[in-house]
């Protein structure tokens, strides 16, 4: 993509779309494009935060390491999305750590720029506000899902999420590997596997990064179900 349309791009992600051109070109003024390949670091967590990024394409992961060595997936972000937000206004250090999980652009907004409009822009206020909520909605749902559905009902949420027809079926690609699929829904690869094995049973069937839904609404219904009634199908 060329720069005006990784700036075209911006402009319509979630932090910048509600606001006026002539704002979103001060803030874009001294923006920055950047690629990085699948694997590569964009930041590590306890570096100071001094931009704010924006998926202008492909996928990039939050990630922890816990103490035991383990990787604790935070959240995984795409195009139109943007993250580092509230550490940049605070001018701290990233609390979690941020890479590229396929080949991906990212604007690199200055956080300098940003608190600057943000002390004399009411309007930068508000779409700031509304990208946390975002962010805080998009949490919630984590948990909820975490809480209140089987791993099943997770897997097959997560696939109508990636469904953009309106037919009875599709066809759709897995963005990342299922071990990343597994971390962002809470799950272990192996239980990840379990619950594609069970949605054969409401039509899903998944061969190497791509996954055939036969029927879109059984699909929706299952993820809807009461989980007790979603495990007896499953069985």
């Amino acid at each position: 993509m060329s720069h005006a349309e990784n700036m075209d791009a911006a402009r319509k992600s979630l932090l910048l779309r509600t606001l006026p051109d002539t704002l979103v070109e001060q803030l874009l003024s001294d923006a920055v494009s950047r690629k990085f390949g699948r694997g590569e670091t964009v930041f590590l967590q306890g570096e100071e935060a001094r931009v704010i990024h924006v998926v202008i394409d492909g996928w990039v992961k939050l990630y922890r390491i816990s103490p035991n060595g383990n990787e604790a997936v935070v959240s995984v972000f795409t195009r139109g999305h943007s993250f580092g937000e509230a550490v940049a206004f605070q001018r701290g250090n990233y609390p979690v750590s941020a890479e590229a999980v396929t080949d991906c652009t990212l604007l690199l907004i200055s956080a300098r720029t940003f608190i600057a409009m943000l002390k004399h822009e009411p309007e930068v206020c508000v779409a700031v506000l509304a990208a946390t909520f975002q962010h805080l909605h998009q949490l919630v749902s984590q948990v909820e899902q975490m809480k209140a559905q089987t791993g099943a009902q997770r897997v097959a949420e997560f696939l109508l999420e990636l469904c953009d027809c309106s037919q009875e079926g599709c066809v759709v690609k897995l963005p990342y590997d299922k071990v990343l699929i597994a971390g962002r829904l809470g799950m272990k690869p192996e239980s990840l596997s379990r619950a594609f094995s069970k949605l054969k049973l409401v039509g899903v069937r998944v061969a190497k990064n791509h996954a055939t839904i036969m029927d879109i609404d059984a699909l929706r219904a299952f993820a809807k179900e009461d989980p007790a009634a979603a495990w007896n199908k499953a069985l």
